[in-house]
């Protein structure tokens, strides 16, 4: 349990996070307290709120990106300083600028997370200044403050990022690195003396999405980043081909997919599968050292050189096994999870290889399989049109529902406010805007993690300040409070508040005000606040996940299904090109993984909202069973291991498992189902009959895997069509 926790610590301070909490505690403290030095507090105030709200959009991504959006912050928070501070001694058009601006400023969310962080950039500007009267002589020189702060921010953030260009996407890298860590350990839970196999499939599911979003970062970062990608330094060279093998890592860990139910009637009893459980649990351990050698910056050295050892021993346990003539049955399904487990040990030692002490990378992107170029498939790209947005203006439209909510709730937090006068009405609107968000679940979630945090934040802070009066010692706090609460927004919300609370009481109480009145205010704001973003989201135009869930099978459906022309198509010898293949592999990873985040989101919602959930995991784990044999079959094809060869039985099973997904599909009501190509001409078998033998058994594993996918998938399109 300690080593978990140190592990903990080690990964936070390295992470990204962890580097963008001090930068954005950092540009929003300096502007406030230099200027509150010379004497110009309200001067350095505006300036910080125009750090505070540009540091939302920026988010993991290229450097382009990244400026391109802060600009764009900029320029949006200048503006709606000016139209509030124009607007504001007009209560019924500073109303009417609140619901028209928070319905179109949410609109953003079409054209990517980013843009929505600019909008949302927009929307606290216009928040913050609620509660702050400016004489119309002063309006366009705030306005001029909050946008100096934006580009104060925006500055910083490009300048560090000229620094250390390699910086994030190391980070990120090693974030990727231990996600996949956390995947494999995860996997050895499978192998323990009494383990919970639903439970460990729906951990494991979880964790799969985790290892999409962190790869997807990674891709972001690297294959839009020309400077990573055009091989000029030994660095950049380094994280791309990481990246690239860790994928394929990945894929080794997925494959070793087996019947664990089987495995522990057989094998537990005798205390091999804790000794795999054992192994596994050492190589993620390791791998984890190699995700904190590139995530911190420092050369990675293993605590295990001879990674190989341990599987020596288990073989050995597996041949003295096989020679008892006392003991029952044959060891082959182990020694197939202990080849698996040494093709990883492979992957991972060339891992290391890159980050080995003074040791450089020998190969280059074309020897790998991969041009910069052809990198560039592997992300999507973003366009900004206006047919984009107002093609999204229909109910159909989940985001043009979500910001029908974020109108109806600021309108009515805005009335109440008014009507109340409370000193920090803004905190109601402030908070339904972090509160209200697209899923029901995720809103759900943000008001109990809002509500637990400011009540504990609140009684924090309230302590202190009843306890300390050295205000050296409060504004080191502040600053630490700060530092911790903006690194953990996009890890922990919870935590997030509950350190966030006593830094805005102790900064109140620089400015002269109560604590105890600020207590009662934020508190009695946020749970109101929170009340309004939960009946809203539950009461208004409300779509559950279930009645979504088509939207996410279907694409799950076409990735297996390509995933498996990909399979016969190597398995009749045509040439398959190595990066389409891994093409189609990302899109299996990426559909199965946003299924994975939808049934969790599901999970979260009343449970009269959720249907046949039973039918959902099934078909989550059936999906993960599938891909992992798919996976294993074509990757040892592509790699040499074994030789394409394909019987008339064998096309027919395979062919067969096709239509099973075909069926599906049209269950789900594919509009764009592609035509099932024509038989092609089979090779002559070329491998020992013991190969082929093993081979057909696993193609029917295959097609009876695609038929349990079909009949679950009958019964969840039943239901969608009922709550059509």
């Amino acid at each position: 349990m300690f080593a978990n926790y140190v592990r903990q610590l080690r990964y936070f301070f390295s992470s990204q996070e962890f580097s963008d909490g001090l930068r954005t505690t950092l540009a929003i403290l300096v502007p406030g307290l230099v200027l509150g030095l010379l004497g110009q507090l309200e001067t350095g105030v505006a300036m910080s709120v125009g750090a505070l709200c540009v540091s939302l959009t920026d988010t993991p991504g290229p450097p382009l990106h990244k400026r391109n959006g802060g600009l764009a912050a900029v320029a949006l928070t200048g503006l709606m300083a000016l139209l509030t501070g124009l607007v504001q001694p007009y209560p019924w058009l500073l109303g009417a600028l609140v619901v028209a601006v928070s319905f179109w400023l949410t609109m953003l969310l079409v054209y990517g997370n980013r843009a929505g962080a600019v909008g949302t950039a927009g929307l606290l500007v216009m928040i913050l200044m609620l509660d702050k009267p400016l004489p119309p002589s002063q309006v366009l020189s705030n306005a001029g403050l909050v946008v100096a702060g934006g580009v104060w921010y925006l500055a910083l953030a490009l300048a560090l990022n000229r620094l250390r260009p390699y910086r994030e996407a190391q980070q990120a890298l090693g974030e990727a690195v231990l996600a996949v860590a956390g995947f494999l350990r995860l996997k050895a839970e499978f192998y323990r003396t009494g383990t919970n196999l639903e439970a460990d499939y729906r951990r494991l599911v979880a964790q799969q999405v985790r290892v999409s979003e962190k790869q997807d970062v990674v891709r972001e970062l690297l294959f839009k980043t020309r400077q990573l990608v055009s091989e000029s330094s030994d660095t950049g060279r380094r994280l791309v081909l990481t990246f690239v093998d860790l994928v394929d890592l990945y894929e080794q860990v997925t494959i070793t997919s087996y019947d664990y139910a089987e495995l522990h009637r057989r094998f537990e009893a005798d205390g091999l599968l804790d000794a795999f459980a054992s192994e596994i649990d050492a190589l993620a351990a390791e791998l984890e050292r190699v995700g904190f050698a590139i995530q911190g910056n420092y050369t990675y050295r293993p605590a295990r050189p001879d990674l190989l050892a341990g599987l020596n021993q288990l073989k050995a346990r597996l041949d003295a096994r096989e020679a008892d003539l006392t003991q029952p049955g044959s060891v082959l399904p182990l020694r197939k999870i202990l080849v698996n487990l040494r093709n990883l040990t492979t992957r991972l030692q060339g891992m290391q290889g890159y980050f080995a002490e003074a040791a450089a990378p020998l190969l280059t992107l074309q020897a790998n399989g991969a041009t910069g170029p052809e990198l560039d498939r592997f992300v999507a790209h973003q366009q900004f049109t206006l047919r984009q947005l107002t093609g999204q203006l229909t109910m159909r439209s989940g985001i043009f529902r979500h910001a029908l909510r974020m109108l109806v709730a600021s309108l009515i937090g805005f009335i109440i406010t008014e009507m109340l006068a409370g000193y920090h009405g803004y905190w109601v609107l402030m908070t339904i805007t972090y509160m209200l968000k697209p899923a029901f679940s995720l809103t759900k979630q943000r008001n109990t993690q809002r509500v637990m945090g400011t009540l504990l934040g609140g009684v924090l802070g309230a302590v202190m300040l009843w306890l300390i009066s050295d205000r050296l010692l409060l504004l080191a706090l502040m600053v630490g409070f700060m530092v911790v609460s903006f690194s953990f927004a996009r890890l922990n919300y919870l935590i997030t508040v509950i350190f966030m609370t006593p830094f805005v009481l102790i900064l109140f109480s620089f400015l002269g005000e109560g604590y105890v009145r600020v207590v009662q205010e934020r508190i009695f704001d946020t749970v109101l606040g929170c009340g309004i973003a939960f009946a809203v989201s539950y009461l208004l135009f409300p779509r559950w996940e279930s009645e979504q869930l088509q939207g996410f099978l279907r694409p799950v459906l076409r990735a297996n299904l390509e995933y498996l022309r990909t399979l016969q198509q190597a398995l009749l010898g045509s040439p398959v090109a190595l990066l389409d293949y891994k093409l189609a592999r990302k899109e299996v990873y990426v559909t199965s993984a946003n299924l994975g985040a939808a049934f969790q989101r599901m999970l979260s919602e009343p449970r009269t909202k959720q249907r046949h959930p039973a039918e959902v995991h099934e078909f989550v784990v059936l999906n993960h069973i599938l891909a992992a044999n798919v996976a294993a079959i074509t990757s040892a094809l592509l790699a040499g291991e074994i030789r394409p060869t394909l019987s008339a039985t064998d096309l027919k099973t395979l062919r067969q498992a096709q239509q099973q997904l075909r069926r599906g599909l049209l269950r789900l009501g594919e509009p764009n189902l592609p035509e099932e190509p024509q038989a092609p001409p089979l090779l002559p078998a070329t491998t020992p009959e013991t190969d082929d033998a093993q081979l057909g058994e696993q193609l029917e594993f295959i097609q009876k895997l695609s038929g349990d996918i079909n009949r679950v998938t009958e019964t969840v399109a039943g239901q969608g069509e009922k709550a059509g």
